[in-house]
């Protein structure tokens, strides 16, 4: 009997995403690179906004990366929610995938890294209040599921790059083997080096 009616809670949830309206509502990302989206040194990282490690890298990695280098270089921030352990990773990805609709993706990371210890669904509605979202756009977004298609492109890029964890860094392609702010500025740095040689 428990069984049948998980199942059943399953497809009413699964019928009422179907029925949500899609008006205004885009399966493309919207998400903009931090930094310069022309600079010829690009930094990907591939993260979780339910992982630990990764609230800590924003805020020692990241932040101070990106305070050094500024126009310098092009960041770029790829969803790889680690959906096995982390029950809220992939909401969560695709929420921040419907901010960025509403031009505030790198609001809502910030603030979902802050308040990581908080996440679940009804908190996802209540960082969209904070950053002044429409509120029913956002959450009509993300009952959707509009935004799957784009966060497991990511994931499918991630999976290419042999992305075993998070967070993940890359510099011009080239994973950095180390997840320290040290490493990373000094690939940065190589990077940077080369591309001053390079002829025009």
């Amino acid at each position: 009997m428990r069984r049948i009616s998980v199942a059943f809670v399953a497809l009413s949830l699964l019928l009422a995403a179907c029925g949500v309206d899609t008006t205004g509502l885009s399966p493309k990302s919207s998400k903009q690179p931090k930094g310069n989206p022309a600079a010829l040194v690009t930094v990907t990282e591939y993260g979780d906004f339910q992982c630990p490690a990764c609230k800590t890298a924003h805020e020692f990695i990241t932040k101070p990366l990106l305070q050094k280098y500024g126009d310098k270089i092009r960041f770029e921030f790829k969803q790889f929610p680690l959906r096995t352990i982390h029950a809220y990773a992939l909401e969560a990805a695709e929420a921040s995938e419907c901010a960025a609709d509403q031009g505030q993706f790198w609001e809502f990371v910030d603030i979902a890294f802050a308040r990581q210890v908080d996440l679940s669904s009804s908190a996802l509605r209540d960082f969209a209040k904070v950053l002044g979202l429409d509120a029913d756009l956002f959450d009509r977004c993300v009952r959707s599921g509009i935004k799957e298609g784009t966060t497991k492109s990511d994931e499918a890029d991630g999976n290419a790059l042999d992305v075993q964890g998070t967070p993940t860094y890359f510099v011009n392609g080239q994973k950095v083997t180390s997840n320290t702010y040290q490493a990373l500025a000094d690939a940065v740095d190589q990077a940077l080096k080369q591309v001053e040689k390079a002829p025009l």
